[in-house]
């Protein structure tokens, strides 16, 4: 049966929790393949990534030269998928900081409500975040009341990461034309959808900091975000809302 859902997954250095990863995504009761997007890991997580696709026809493998950053490694997962027939694509963490169990809630969220965009968020009608310390925490609440406050953008989560796009959304927002990465990337493709007008919708996740491997978190990563937000104001002609999208530009 051929699947019209795919799960994204970035990699680099995370051969001990790929295998684990897969098993759980293809126990879902959704039909869905998975592409893992791996960056010259030099652990060998792309070799025992092709291990597991030439025993998966449902788990495919694109292979980039180097480390060039959590974004980029999306939006060639994003061109890969708009080059093929899937109508809902997600993105996805590797190291089980989120939860595959709930894939299914994020397609009945993008069905019943008609959702271009359905959002995991982490602090939706309360705090759902477990192994993290303190100021990493609230770097991450600031974040989004920072957000907010700039743009507008009525999210609760704007640096969430679990996200599963329809495939409209992806080509209305011209992936060609993204440049971040890191936490403003995750920003910016959510400004985006929303600029356009499309609809997004968030639901509650429990977002798990890795156990197995370390953060890819980086001062730089915070200040692409920091100058990010400001630009993404500006380039919707200072509003704090929609455009008309008859005038909205990529």
């Amino acid at each position: 049966m051929a699947a019209d859902t795919l799960i994204i997954v970035p990699t680099y250095n995370e051969c001990d929790n790929l295998p684990q990863l897969v098993k759980r995504l293809m126990s879902q009761p959704a039909v869905l393949d998975v592409l893992v997007v791996d960056d010259n890991s030099p652990d060998g997580t792309g070799r025992v990534a092709d291990e597991i696709a030439a025993q998966n026809p449902h788990v495919h493998v694109l292979h980039r030269p180097d480390k060039s950053g959590l974004g980029r490694a999306y939006l060639a997962g994003f061109q890969w998928a708009l080059e093929r027939d899937y109508e809902f694509i997600f993105e996805m963490d590797a190291d089980f900081s989120h939860n595959p169990a709930d894939i299914p809630r994020f397609l009945e969220a993008a069905r019943t409500e008609k959702a271009d965009l359905v959002l995991g968020s982490r602090y939706a009608n309360g705090i759902r975040v477990i192994n993290w310390p303190l100021n990493r925490l609230l770097l991450s609440i600031g974040a989004g009341h920072y957000v907010r406050l700039i743009t507008g953008l009525p999210v609760s989560d704007p640096t969430g990461g679990f996200k599963c796009f329809r495939r409209r959304a992806l080509e209305a927002i011209h992936i060609e034309t993204v440049h971040s990465n890191g936490y403003s990337f995750q920003i910016e493709l959510t400004h985006r959808v929303w600029r356009r007008g499309l609809r997004i919708a968030e639901i509650p996740i429990i977002f798990t900091d890795r156990f197995q491997g370390t953060s890819k978190m980086s001062k730089d990563i915070v200040r692409e975000a920091l100058w990010m937000v400001w630009k993404l104001w500006i380039e919707n002609a200072f509003r704090r809302h929609p455009r008309p999208p008859e005038n909205e530009s990529p």
